[in-house]
Protein backbone atom coordinates (compact mmCIF):
# COMPACT_ATOMS: atom_id res chain seq x y z
CA UNK A 1 0.00 0.00 0.00
CA UNK A 2 1.48 3.50 -1.17
CA UNK A 3 2.57 5.56 2.34
CA UNK A 4 0.08 8.15 3.39
CA UNK A 5 1.57 11.70 4.86
CA UNK A 6 0.19 11.79 8.60
CA UNK A 7 -1.95 15.25 9.06
CA UNK A 8 0.26 17.80 10.84
CA UNK A 9 -1.20 19.87 13.25
CA UNK A 10 -0.44 23.48 12.22
CA UNK A 11 1.08 25.87 14.47
CA UNK A 12 -1.64 28.92 15.36
CA UNK A 13 0.42 32.27 16.33
CA UNK A 14 -0.46 34.64 18.99
CA UNK A 15 -0.33 38.57 17.78
CA UNK A 16 2.14 38.76 20.24
CA UNK A 17 4.46 35.77 18.68
CA UNK A 18 4.13 37.73 15.13
CA UNK A 19 5.25 40.59 16.69
CA UNK A 20 8.30 38.87 18.29
CA UNK A 21 8.93 37.53 15.02
CA UNK A 22 9.03 40.47 13.23
CA UNK A 23 11.05 42.06 15.76
CA UNK A 24 13.94 39.67 15.07
CA UNK A 25 14.01 40.58 11.73
CA UNK A 26 16.20 43.69 12.63
CA UNK A 27 19.43 41.19 13.31
CA UNK A 28 19.05 39.91 9.91
CA UNK A 29 21.55 42.82 8.54
CA UNK A 30 21.19 45.23 6.16
CA UNK A 31 17.89 48.11 6.68
CA UNK A 32 16.53 46.67 3.39
CA UNK A 33 16.73 43.38 4.00
CA UNK A 34 15.00 43.59 7.62
CA UNK A 35 12.28 45.61 6.28
CA UNK A 36 12.01 42.90 3.39
CA UNK A 37 11.84 40.12 5.72
CA UNK A 38 9.32 42.09 8.42
CA UNK A 39 6.99 43.31 5.53
CA UNK A 40 6.44 39.71 4.30
CA UNK A 41 6.04 38.35 7.74
CA UNK A 42 3.26 41.06 8.32
CA UNK A 43 2.13 40.02 4.81
CA UNK A 44 1.37 36.92 5.45
CA UNK A 45 -0.01 36.80 8.91
CA UNK A 46 -2.63 39.75 7.66
CA UNK A 47 -3.40 38.43 4.58
CA UNK A 48 -3.17 34.52 4.61
CA UNK A 49 -1.42 34.37 1.06
CA UNK A 50 0.53 31.27 0.10
CA UNK A 51 4.52 31.87 0.69
CA UNK A 52 5.01 31.64 -2.75
CA UNK A 53 2.13 34.13 -3.93
CA UNK A 54 3.87 36.92 -1.54
CA UNK A 55 7.42 36.57 -2.76
CA UNK A 56 5.83 36.11 -6.68
CA UNK A 57 4.67 39.69 -5.96
CA UNK A 58 5.35 42.46 -8.72
CA UNK A 59 5.53 46.10 -8.25
CA UNK A 60 3.02 46.17 -10.86
CA UNK A 61 0.51 44.07 -8.95
CA UNK A 62 0.11 46.35 -6.26
CA UNK A 63 -3.07 48.75 -6.91
CA UNK A 64 -2.03 51.53 -4.36
CA UNK A 65 -5.40 53.65 -4.88
CA UNK A 66 -8.07 50.62 -4.53
CA UNK A 67 -5.32 48.75 -1.54
CA UNK A 68 -5.75 45.35 -3.65
CA UNK A 69 -3.07 42.53 -4.55
CA UNK A 70 -3.26 41.10 -7.64
CA UNK A 71 -2.22 37.27 -7.20
CA UNK A 72 -1.41 35.90 -10.34
CA UNK A 73 -1.18 31.92 -11.37
CA UNK A 74 -2.01 30.66 -7.86
CA UNK A 75 -0.90 27.00 -6.80
CA UNK A 76 -4.22 26.09 -9.37
CA UNK A 77 -3.27 28.35 -12.28
CA UNK A 78 -5.94 30.89 -11.77
CA UNK A 79 -5.37 34.41 -10.34
CA UNK A 80 -7.74 36.45 -7.62
CA UNK A 81 -7.84 40.07 -5.88
CA UNK A 82 -6.99 40.21 -2.59
CA UNK A 83 -7.98 43.67 -0.53
CA UNK A 84 -5.56 45.05 2.13
CA UNK A 85 -6.82 46.83 5.18
CA UNK A 86 -5.42 50.52 5.56
CA UNK A 87 -2.52 49.57 7.99
CA UNK A 88 -1.49 46.44 5.49
CA UNK A 89 -1.19 49.58 2.69
CA UNK A 90 0.66 51.80 4.96
CA UNK A 91 3.03 48.99 5.45
CA UNK A 92 4.02 47.97 1.85
CA UNK A 93 4.14 51.86 0.94
CA UNK A 94 6.69 52.06 3.30
CA UNK A 95 8.72 49.22 2.16
CA UNK A 96 8.02 50.45 -1.16
CA UNK A 97 9.65 54.08 -0.49
CA UNK A 98 12.48 52.18 1.50
CA UNK A 99 13.60 49.82 -1.82
CA UNK A 100 12.97 52.38 -4.30
CA UNK A 101 15.83 54.44 -2.06
CA UNK A 102 17.78 51.55 -1.57
CA UNK A 103 17.75 49.78 -4.68
CA UNK A 104 16.18 52.08 -7.41
CA UNK A 105 17.55 49.58 -10.30
CA UNK A 106 16.18 45.98 -9.29
CA UNK A 107 16.93 43.74 -11.56
CA UNK A 108 13.59 42.22 -11.42
CA UNK A 109 10.28 43.34 -11.13
CA UNK A 110 9.47 42.26 -7.47
CA UNK A 111 7.58 43.90 -4.83
CA UNK A 112 10.47 41.86 -2.69
CA UNK A 113 13.59 41.88 -2.90
CA UNK A 114 16.80 40.03 -2.11
CA UNK A 115 20.23 41.34 -1.36
CA UNK A 116 21.08 40.84 -4.94
CA UNK A 117 18.45 42.91 -5.87
CA UNK A 118 16.65 39.76 -7.68
CA UNK A 119 12.88 37.96 -6.69
CA UNK A 120 13.38 36.37 -3.02
CA UNK A 121 13.47 32.32 -3.26
CA UNK A 122 11.73 30.16 -0.73
CA UNK A 123 15.38 28.12 -0.46
CA UNK A 124 16.00 31.16 1.21
CA UNK A 125 13.23 32.64 2.82
CA UNK A 126 12.18 29.12 4.51
CA UNK A 127 15.19 28.69 6.65
CA UNK A 128 15.27 32.90 7.34
CA UNK A 129 12.28 32.44 8.62
CA UNK A 130 13.12 29.60 11.30
CA UNK A 131 15.85 31.56 12.45
CA UNK A 132 13.55 34.60 13.06
CA UNK A 133 11.46 32.43 15.08
CA UNK A 134 13.73 30.40 16.87
CA UNK A 135 15.55 33.93 17.99
CA UNK A 136 12.14 35.11 18.95
CA UNK A 137 11.69 32.06 21.54
CA UNK A 138 7.87 31.60 19.97
CA UNK A 139 6.70 28.47 19.74
CA UNK A 140 9.33 27.28 22.50
CA UNK A 141 8.10 23.66 23.53
CA UNK A 142 5.57 23.03 21.17
CA UNK A 143 4.43 19.44 19.96
CA UNK A 144 4.79 20.96 16.24
CA UNK A 145 7.37 23.65 15.92
CA UNK A 146 6.29 26.45 13.86
CA UNK A 147 6.28 26.69 10.12
CA UNK A 148 6.30 29.27 7.69
CA UNK A 149 3.20 28.50 5.87
CA UNK A 150 1.40 27.87 9.52
CA UNK A 151 0.73 31.86 9.20
CA UNK A 152 -1.50 31.41 6.22
CA UNK A 153 -3.61 28.70 8.85
CA UNK A 154 -3.22 31.18 11.75
CA UNK A 155 -5.34 33.69 9.58
CA UNK A 156 -7.68 31.65 8.62
CA UNK A 157 -7.96 29.50 11.85
CA UNK A 158 -8.53 33.41 13.28
CA UNK A 159 -10.93 34.34 10.86
CA UNK A 160 -12.95 31.61 12.11
CA UNK A 161 -13.19 32.34 15.54
CA UNK A 162 -14.51 35.76 14.92
CA UNK A 163 -17.02 34.94 12.94
CA UNK A 164 -17.98 32.31 15.46
CA UNK A 165 -17.82 34.43 18.24
CA UNK A 166 -19.52 37.41 16.38
CA UNK A 167 -22.78 35.30 15.30
CA UNK A 168 -22.12 35.30 11.70
CA UNK A 169 -23.59 32.43 9.22
CA UNK A 170 -20.39 30.46 8.81
CA UNK A 171 -21.86 28.45 6.27
CA UNK A 172 -23.12 31.67 4.14
CA UNK A 173 -19.56 32.89 4.75
CA UNK A 174 -17.32 30.07 4.07
CA UNK A 175 -17.68 30.61 0.14
CA UNK A 176 -16.11 34.21 0.17
CA UNK A 177 -13.01 33.27 2.49
CA UNK A 178 -12.20 29.80 0.44
CA UNK A 179 -12.16 32.61 -2.66
CA UNK A 180 -10.18 35.17 -0.72
CA UNK A 181 -7.53 31.95 0.27
CA UNK A 182 -7.01 30.97 -3.20
CA UNK A 183 -9.01 27.49 -2.24
CA UNK A 184 -10.37 25.46 -5.15
CA UNK A 185 -13.45 23.66 -3.22
CA UNK A 186 -14.73 25.45 -0.11
CA UNK A 187 -14.50 21.83 1.06
CA UNK A 188 -10.51 22.93 1.73
CA UNK A 189 -11.76 25.79 3.92
CA UNK A 190 -13.54 24.05 5.94
CA UNK A 191 -10.45 21.75 6.96
CA UNK A 192 -9.50 24.60 9.19
CA UNK A 193 -12.04 24.03 11.52
CA UNK A 194 -10.07 20.77 12.78
CA UNK A 195 -6.99 22.92 12.91
CA UNK A 196 -7.57 24.88 16.33
CA UNK A 197 -9.52 23.00 19.42
CA UNK A 198 -11.15 26.70 20.25
CA UNK A 199 -12.62 26.22 16.52
CA UNK A 200 -14.12 22.78 17.31
CA UNK A 201 -15.50 23.21 20.35
CA UNK A 202 -17.49 26.83 19.24
CA UNK A 203 -18.60 24.93 16.11
CA UNK A 204 -20.14 21.82 18.04
CA UNK A 205 -21.74 24.64 20.39
CA UNK A 206 -23.34 26.68 17.49
CA UNK A 207 -24.59 22.31 16.22
CA UNK A 208 -26.02 22.10 19.97
CA UNK A 209 -27.61 25.21 20.01
CA UNK A 210 -29.35 24.96 16.35
CA UNK A 211 -30.47 21.35 17.28
CA UNK A 212 -32.14 22.66 20.61
CA UNK A 213 -33.72 25.44 18.54
CA UNK A 214 -35.19 23.26 16.43
CA UNK A 215 -36.87 20.86 18.53
CA UNK A 216 -40.38 21.23 19.12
Amino acid sequence: MPHRQRWRQPFIYSDADVTAVMGRADRLGPPLRAATYRTLVGLLAATGLRVREAIKLDHYDIDWAEGVLRIRETKFGTSRLVPLDASSVDARRAYDNLRDRDSPRPTDPSFFVSRTRRCLIYAVVAPTFRQMVAGAGVGTGAPNPPRLHDLRHTFAVRTLLTWYRTGVDIQARIPSLSTYLGHREPSSTYWYLSAAPELLALAAARRQGIGKAARP
